[in-house]
């Protein structure tokens, strides 16, 4: 299902421009041109992202922030023509996750709206992440294979964690360099080889079951053989 966005800015030309850029994107859109139709929308058909402007009429867009904030963890995107320093930070301050200056670059938006979701999403993953035997708490950063503990480094656990999370999907290794090592490490790099070697050695101990696979000549996927 599309997630669904909430633009509330009151300049029509911006308005319009979010609202058919994100359509043609894929995502569900809802429209207000004032704060208090905002968050009248915001509560009777709760969006999964706001896009907030913060000089509305009426109701300004940093108490509407502060309410949306004050009644749900959506993730908030301000936008606002004010670029100094202490406008940043009043604007986050109210509860916004992000903030862009206009004029912006509609592609830049919308990459920070998709960081945005990821991170609201690994915010709310659950307390525990389970495949077959497999058991893995992401607070604690603790590792259960058949109830038994397995020690692994950071990486190995930030690159198990990722596993878990996209469980039975085939990973790429550009999706793997860019969620572990946030850089490319070059063509030539087997770093992400060596390290599923080192998550298999640990998990496949006591001649259990291999759960990381291997999709020749694309990536990896974390599924039963």
């Amino acid at each position: 299902m599309a997630e669904r966005i909430l633009v509330i800015e009151d300049d029509r030309r911006i308005r319009d421009l979010l609202r058919r850029g994100l359509l043609f994107e894929g995502y569900t859109v809802d429209t207000a041109e004032d704060g208090e139709t905002g968050l009248r929308i915001a509560r009777e058909i709760p969006p999964d992202a706001v896009i907030l402007d913060i000089m509305l009429p009426g109701l300004d867009g940093l108490e509407v922030c502060r309410r949306i904030r004050s009644a749900s963890n959506v993730p908030i995107l301000m936008l606002t023509a004010r670029d100094t320093v202490a406008d940043r930070v009043t604007g986050l301050d109210a509860g916004a996750d992000d903030y862009m200056v206009k004029p912006f670059a509609f592609d830049e938006l919308l990459a920070r709206l998709r960081a945005l979701f990821r991170r609201h999403k690994m915010e709310i993953a659950p307390d525990v992440y389970r495949y077959t035997d497999l058991e893995l708490n992401p607070r604690t950063r603790q590792v259960f294979r058949g109830g038994q503990p397995v020690d692994l480094t950071a990486k190995e656990f930030d690159l198990l964690e990722l596993f878990m999370r996209h469980a039975g999907q085939v990973l790429t290794r550009e999706m793997i360099y860019e969620h572990i090592w946030d850089y490319d490490f070059g063509g030539e790099s087997n770093i992400i080889e060596v390290y599923v070697r080192y998550l298999r050695t640990k998990l496949e101990a006591n001649n259990r079951t291999r759960l990381i696979q291997t999709v020749r000549g694309v990536g990896y996927a974390l599924r039963e053989s």
